[in-house]
């Protein structure tokens, strides 16, 4: 029970990380994104928690969208990283390899 309430946090705390690194690749659409993530095990995600999130990147300037006609349906909303968003990935990057180096110095023996 404990293991699976702090992987949900887990993965809640890395998502925008998770998101922003989906878009660096290349521009998609809402659905493509969750699909994207989900290939990757352990990081399954619905889209009600990802339209959420999208639109608070948007609205932080992160991301931006367009609506492009589709041929095979209804036109569909594309997402794509902004200058800033790039930066902020950048940054989250940073942080995260740094996070995971002071985990590393924590599980070392010490000396006391």
């Amino acid at each position: 029970m404990m293991r699976d309430n702090w992987m949900t946090q887990l993965r809640k705390g890395v998502l925008e990380l998770v998101v922003l690194e989906v878009l660096h690749e290349r521009k998609r659409y809402g659905y493509d994104l969750v699909q994207r993530i989900c290939e990757v095990t352990g990081l399954e995600v619905g889209e009600g928690t990802v339209y959420p999130m999208l639109n608070r990147l948007k609205r932080a300037g992160l991301i931006s969208s367009e609506l492009v006609e589709s041929a095979e349906g209804p036109a569909r909303k594309y997402y794509r990283l902004t200058r800033i968003g790039r930066r902020e990935l950048t940054w989250m990057r940073g942080e995260w390899t740094a996070l995971v180096d002071r985990l590393a110095i924590l599980a070392e023996p010490s000396d006391d």
